[in-house]
């Protein structure tokens, strides 16, 4: 258990306005980066009319895969990278690659090609999740983090939402229309997200470095701080409790819509927008709900942000099992609906509870290794769902998930056991609440 205070200097520190601008700003980043990256899971039906290979679910399947393979990789990579080096400029680099790729998935005439723009995807997207969240928990103190972070993650939804609308605009105008229209609206954004993301001079935090040498990474701080990190037994608890829930999460975000298109058996334009809408508006309130009231807990009970997620993790358990068997409206969108609220209830405290055993200056790293987790957790599960909707069992396969959601809340609460509000204060100043902030320039 590690015991000891990180601090950083807070000279002329971002503002609380300021911390929620950021959060604002960021917010369009995670819409766009969830956007363009999730409008292919309901453009099949359009596509594959130009890329026969698309006809086969396995090979659609395959295509999803390769980008949360390789998004997976690359994942503790950004976050090392956005420990020690300036996050604003890796938000903005990462954001114009992946909408360039966007746009190019645009002219795209080949299922070879389309495999290639959505590797470069994995790679460019990945180096945003570690830097924008490590930004948003280290300019907002304890008391805002959750909702901070909650609120972000809303962007995420809305970006998952809007991307159930490609195949509406796949068959309104064309499939083409609707990667260049989405890459060329990222482009632009990057140029204004240049101008207006302000964080101060960042520098990596450090206990025993001075500010000089701090600013210097080299292979010795990378290697002591993965050192500390990877052998941090809470961090392995968290790995696992992020990691399990990201199969039911990955799988709702890829193949939900087909399984709404089957069951009901209506067209995949009016199925996208049914099931992504739906979780993306009650993940909104998932993500308010859990953010305030982990905020408010975590002040009276060490656990409370571990308890709040919990809550939201055992709301997806009946709506799995809903969502595999429901064959009428109501029942799959009554699933859907308590799925959202659960996931944003959940995704709104995995950055907040990090805070509590990962010291500042690992926070990204820590993140990139999760993200990496569950990614391939992801990757796992879009590929065997695209073998099971070709056997003819998808509905049956999603309910199996609800299983190993109960699994990992065992885990949850029974291993996860937090000393302090925020491991950036010592246990004798446990109620102390201090937000980091970038360092002056």
């Amino acid at each position: 258990m590690q015991t000891n205070a990180v601090t950083e200097s807070t000279t002329n520190p971002v503002n609380t306005r300021s911390a929620w601008v950021i959060v604002g700003l960021l917010w369009v980043v995670a819409l766009l980066n969830y956007l363009d990256r999730q409008m292919l899971a309901t453009m099949r039906p359009a596509m594959q009319g130009d890329i026969q290979e698309l006809e086969s679910a396995t090979n659609f399947g395959y295509l999803m895969a390769i980008f949360l393979w390789i998004y997976g990789f690359t994942s503790p990579l950004s976050g090392l990278i956005a420990d020690r080096y300036s996050r604003k400029w890796i938000i903005v680099g990462s954001l114009a690659i992946w909408s360039g790729v966007t746009l190019a998935m645009g002219y795209a005439t080949t299922f070879g090609q389309l495999c290639w723009l959505r590797g470069i995807m994995g790679i460019s997207e990945a180096l945003y999740i570690p830097a924008g969240l490590s930004l948003i928990a280290d300019v907002h103190s304890s008391k805002t983090r959750s909702l901070a972070v909650g609120l972000h993650m809303t962007g995420l939804y809305m970006g998952q939402a809007l991307g159930g609308f490609g195949a509406t605009i796949a068959k309104s105008y064309s499939w083409t229309s609707a990667f260049q229209g989405f890459g060329l609206v990222g482009l632009v954004y990057a140029l204004i997200l240049a101008v207006f993301l302000r964080t101060g001079h960042e520098r990596p935090v450090t206990s025993s470095s001075t500010p000089d040498k701090a600013s210097q990474p080299n292979q010795t701080t990378v290697l002591a701080g993965l050192r500390v990190l990877l052998t941090n037994v809470s961090f392995w608890v968290i790995l696992l409790y992020y990691a399990i829930p990201s199969l039911p999460g990955w799988a709702t975000k890829n193949w939900l819509p087909t399984l709404v298109s089957t069951n009901l058996g209506i067209d995949m334009a009016q199925a996208g927008p049914l099931a992504t809408i739906a979780i993306a508006f009650a993940s909104f309130i998932g993500v308010l709900v859990g953010g305030i009231l982990s905020d408010r807990w975590v002040q009276h009970n060490v656990r409370g942000r571990i308890y709040t997620s919990a809550i939201g993790l055992s709301l997806t358990i009946p709506a799995l099992v809903l969502m595999g068997f429901g064959h009428s409206l109501v029942p799959l969108v009554g699933a859907a609906l308590c799925f959202g609220v659960g996931y944003g209830m959940f995704d709104a405290n995995n950055m907040p509870i990090l805070c509590q055993f990962v010291a500042p200056q690992s926070r990204a790293t820590a993140y990139g290794i999760m993200n990496m987790t569950g990614v391939f957790a992801g990757a796992f599960v879009t590929n065997w769902l695209g073998k099971s909707q070709d056997a003819g069992h998808l509905g049956q396969d999603f309910a199996l998930l609800a299983g190993i959601v109960v699994l990992v809340l065992i885990v949850q609460l029974t291993l996860l056991k937090p000393t302090a509000i925020d491991f950036t204060v010592t246990h004798s100043e446990r109620t102390t609440d201090q937000p980091i902030r970038p360092n002056a320039s």
